[in-house]
């Protein structure tokens, strides 16, 4: 009887203690959101909130009535990232790069495993930080104190998110002589995309960079007391520019070049077109300020912002700022009502002034109602056969606007087809550097061509060759500048 009562109590125990531990789920909290009670707490009806230290590494483990953030912790992804982070850090404190005293911030940390990591093998003093707040690992984002941080961190895709106003933020927030280590998941593999990558930091110098586990990247930088130029040459150095590597090597893997004449060049295009390799097919282009597209020589809408960039052109799901330089009046009108377009109602020209441009057409070509035909505008020129209308425009230095618009940190694709013009603008590109901030090129290059209308007749409207045209694509290629084609 003494024996059945004793297994009686005991099974009663047991079942008491079961109880308690289905009751209290359990999660890592930073300072203030626990008891005051050392050791152990138990949840009271007012407060939901439990301490515990978990060895020797200092971990809080606070309870919660939250099923959800339970269900998190406790799974077996949640815990595999942990591990992943472990791994990382603990290859920097064995590198010197983290220490047992290091303020940390964790920035873009969705629900803080990189924190509970750090706090795990025993890092005091770390902060987490996200848009949206995950008590009590991760806090909402606020502003610190400028230089705070021994070591701010960032990993699980934050800074691929949102990669100018994060890097931003991490440079602010870092020490003189602290580090930046970003773990990134998914952009950074490829030259392109890492030197991008590294011309957000503009006083950071990189330590060391290299592959982890699954994949990732690891970079780790150093904050320096005075700005470190990496890839600013133009801010720099004035009108100096050199095309990077990285930017060459695209150019090796671009589509060949048509170096034999075409025939029927209004088939061409519908055949090049299809070989063409952009560059955000061979790249990342994660890593920009901004994305824009500067059309020079737009004509309407539809000639090619509708119908190919819009449509075919691969924007890695980025919003591009457009931009429709056009001089002829005819089309201006139709801009007014396309929302996301800015018109520059001008010539793109070498300087500011007025010019006097002529409506110039092949034989044959008449005015429409829709436009002018494809012979639009270029300066005019004393014993050009076919002259036309002429009008009286503004032109404007439009590379110096394009160094005022956009910087090497911004993703710039431009299209250009200005009836011959071209071969003013191309050099005075180079001149002034700005041809450094262009990413990719597509350019229609005017030539005494083969006419449609007239079998065995060439477009009397241009002076310059075939083989004049494939020598400014080649030296632009040969420049580093990712040009096609095109017709």
């Amino acid at each position: 009887m003494e024996f059945s009562m004793r297994y009686v109590l005991l099974r009663l125990l047991l079942f008491g203690l079961l109880f308690s531990l289905l009751r209290f789920t359990f999660f890592v909290t930073i300072q203030d959101n626990s008891c005051n009670t050392k050791g152990f707490c138990f949840i009271s009806p007012n407060n939901h909130n439990f301490r515990v230290q978990t060895g020797s590494s200092a971990v809080s483990v606070i309870s919660s009535s939250s099923r959800t953030l339970h269900d998190l912790w406790t799974s077996k992804e949640w815990r595999k990232t942990v591990n992943f982070y472990s791994s990382v850090f603990m290859d920097l404190m064995g590198e010197g790069y983290i220490g047992m005293e290091s303020k940390v911030l964790c920035v873009e940390t969705v629900t803080g495993e990189d924190v509970f990591a750090l706090k795990e093998i025993g890092v005091r003093d770390v902060i987490g930080v996200s848009k949206k707040a995950k008590p009590p690992l991760v806090r909402s984002a606020k502003r610190f104190d400028g230089g705070s941080f021994d070591v701010v961190f960032s990993g699980g895709g934050g800074l691929e998110r949102r990669p100018f106003e994060v890097a931003a933020e991490i440079e602010k927030m870092v020490k003189i002589g602290g580090f930046v280590v970003v773990v990134l998941t998914k952009s950074g593999k490829d030259d392109y995309s890492y030197i991008s990558f590294l011309e957000l930091f503009t006083f950071c110098r990189v330590v060391k960079s290299r592959d982890i586990d699954d994949g990732f990247r690891e970079i780790i930088m150093r904050k320096e007391a005075k700005l470190f130029v990496d890839g600013h040459s133009n801010e720099e150095n004035g009108n100096e520019c050199s095309v990077r590597m990285h930017k060459q090597d695209l150019v090796r893997n671009a589509e060949p070049l048509i170096v034999e004449e075409p025939l029927k060049p209004w088939l061409t295009l519908k055949i090049n077109i299809k070989n063409v390799k952009y560059l955000p097919s061979m790249a990342d282009i994660s890593f920009k300020r901004k994305y824009v597209y500067v059309d020079v020589g737009a004509r309407s809408y539809g000639s090619s912002i509708g119908s190919w960039f819009k449509k075919h052109y691969p924007k890695q799901n980025k919003t591009f700022e457009i931009y429709a330089i056009e001089a002829d009046k005819t089309f201006h009108e139709e801009y007014r009502t396309k929302k996301g377009v800015n018109l520059l109602p001008y010539a793109a020209w070498l300087r500011n002034e007025t010019l006097f441009f002529e409506i110039n057409r092949d034989p044959g070509q008449l005015v429409s109602n829709k436009g002018r035909g494809m012979g639009r505008i270029q300066p005019v020129q004393t014993g050009t056969a076919f002259l036309g209308d002429a009008d009286k425009i503004k032109g404007f230095d439009f590379a110096n606007w394009l160094k005022n618009t956009v910087s090497e940190r911004d993703f710039v694709v431009m299209k250009m087809d200005v009836e011959g013009t071209e071969f003013d603008l191309i050099p005075r590109l180079f001149e002034t550097g700005a041809i450094c901030l262009i990413d990719e090129v597509f350019l229609e290059c005017h030539y005494n061509r083969w006419q449609r209308c007239c079998p065995g007749e060439r477009s009397p409207k241009y002076q310059k060759t075939y083989n004049q045209c494939l020598e400014l694509f080649s030296s632009l290629r040969k420049s580093g500048v990712l040009v096609h084609q095109w017709w």
